[in-house]
């Protein structure tokens, strides 16, 4: 199945262990299109915020704003008429990690760093932003056991998740589907993915929930 011919820039979000990069990839091998993702392996301050984030945390923001703003104006390279194009992140929901780890005097730098960037944003099509409970995104993150991932805790990822629902709760810039997937797996189970495209193909208003009662 094809998405509609109307979305032609696609971004899936959500929290650390919410799924995105897998769906992504498979939205991306599915469809027939390319795919534009976040990096955390490459962040070299990633492991030491995990360990020590009052210490490490402005290092490890700054790297992940440079990359992001590289991917955007890579992104804006893209003749999107003619490159379906998934995304794993949005550059406007960097400011949320900022905001959740930085203290004051660093998200005041962080905030010229971010408005001297100056960047032109395409608008996503549709944005899938991914719910999960944070037992559910601590679950997941255990199991692929990323070496920069070990140090997380469960009071950062319930943070995290609730800083995502705050936002993506007054976001309307563009569609957003909001999934639930705590009880989904897009990459092994193809009824759940499928059910999926026939909810994006489906959808008509700005703001629509899918969720799975099994």
């Amino acid at each position: 199945m094809k998405l509609p011919e109307r979305l032609r820039y696609v971004v899936v979000e959500g929290p650390i262990g919410a799924g995105k990069t897998s769906l992504t990839r498979l939205l991306a091998e599915r469809c027939g299109g390319a795919t534009l993702l976040e990096d955390p392996a490459a962040n070299p301050f990633l492991d030491s915020f995990y360990r020590d984030p009052k210490r490490n945390a402005l290092p490890a923001q700054l790297f992940f704003l440079f990359q992001r703003a590289n991917q955007v104006r890579d992104l804006a390279q893209v003749d999107m008429f003619r490159q379906l194009v998934f995304a794993d992140f949005m550059f406007e929901k960097d400011p949320l990690f900022a905001q959740l780890t930085l203290r004051d005097d660093e998200y005041k730098l962080y905030q010229q760093i971010y408005a001297h960037l100056a960047l032109q944003l395409p608008t996503p099509d549709l944005v899938i932003y991914l719910q999960a409970t944070p037992q559910r995104l601590t679950e997941r993150v255990q199991k692929r056991a990323a070496s920069y991932e070990r140090a997380i805790t469960d009071d950062y990822l319930t943070q995290l998740s609730e800083t995502y629902t705050r936002y993506f709760h007054q976001y309307d810039s563009a569609p957003v589907l909001i999934v639930n997937s705590d009880n989904l797996n897009f990459v092994d189970s193809a009824a759940d993915f499928d059910l999926l495209l026939q909810r994006i193909a489906a959808m008509r208003g700005p703001r629509e929930f899918f969720s799975s009662g099994r």
